[in-house]
């Protein structure tokens, strides 16, 4: 091997050396970064991004950047899934609409002409939430909308398993099985039929779609607007969460199947994936893990 030839391999040895290196000083940081948002409480930005879509341009979303956080990648396909369900002009709410995964997708299925409402009570997603609200103006008319959603309106503690409060849930006492870290401004809950007579009762009767992702809170989320789903019968799409018992599950299918609804299972936010329709309450039961259904009117 020559002098030149010597050089490049060492050139070679050397710059592989250093990617490994800096993989592994990547790997450290992200993990000292984890660690510390799960002991650590502090305000996590937005960062944006911009998305192309066929059919649509380009769109901007914002995604936490809270190590804890998955980043988001918008697409086509997820748009798709809700536009079978939205029309332009129509109004869709999104219930724990977290920092607007879905929330967006549902936006720009309903369209400037229409109406999307995002609530979430977690004070710090809803930073980000809010982010996208402002963003896609020219395609979307979003309204982030920082209330949990409760029977009767109501004020409760916002808790967290870890310190970033990357998930959580609401309690009515600083106590609960959600975690110990507690933020400590009470969260407004309100009731979601009063809240649009109060506030956007001229779209009450374009309301064709509901979401409702809430912690194993669901099937409570639609007892309290019961009244709402009978007379404008929405698209309702819930979460059965994984950890509850095969009786809360089997509930959940009934308070959606007894507005004369036909309950289906799907595997994703895809226009692509797999849909099963759920022929009785049992079929809840098939699966352990937490899993998604929409309801739809019979006919």
């Amino acid at each position: 091997m020559n002098t030149v030839d010597s050089r490049r391999g060492y050139s070679c040895i050397f710059g592989r050396i250093e990617y490994v290196f800096m993989k592994i000083l990547d790997y450290f940081k992200s993990s000292l970064a984890r660690k510390k948002a799960r002991r650590v409480t502090q305000v996590y930005s937005p960062k944006i991004e911009t998305f192309q879509l066929d059919g649509i341009g380009a769109i901007q979303f914002a995604n936490w950047d809270n190590p804890l956080a998955l980043p988001y990648h918008l697409n086509k396909p997820m748009v798709d899934f809700f536009k079978q369900f939205i029309k332009e002009g129509d109004l869709a709410i999104d219930i724990g609409a977290n920092i607007g995964d879905t929330t967006v997708p549902i936006a720009l299925s309903a369209g400037k002409s229409g109406l999307t409402l995002g609530f979430d009570p977690n004070p710090y997603v809803f930073r980000i939430l809010k982010a996208n609200a402002e963003l896609n103006k020219d395609k979307t008319n979003l309204h982030a909308i920082n209330c949990a959603i409760s029977t009767a309106d109501d004020e409760f503690y916002f808790i967290s398993s870890e310190a970033s409060f990357s998930n959580g849930a609401i309690s009515p006492t600083i106590e609960s099985h959600h975690g110990k870290f507690v933020h400590t401004e009470k969260i407004k809950g309100v009731n979601l039929l009063k809240f649009l007579q109060e506030n956007y009762e001229d779209w009450i009767p374009k309301l064709a779609f509901i979401k409702v992702d809430t912690e194993g809170y669901d099937k409570e989320i639609l007892k309290s607007i019961s009244d709402l789903v009978a007379k404008q019968k929405p698209v309702i799409i819930a979460e059965s969460f994984g950890k509850s018992s095969d009786e809360a599950k089997m509930e959940l299918y009934d308070v959606i199947a007894k507005h004369g609804y036909d309950v289906y299972y799907f595997a994703d936010f895809d226009i692509n994936a797999t849909v099963e329709q759920l022929r009785d309450r049992s079929d809840m039961t098939k699966w352990k893990k937490t899993i998604n259904v929409y309801g739809k009117p019979k006919g």
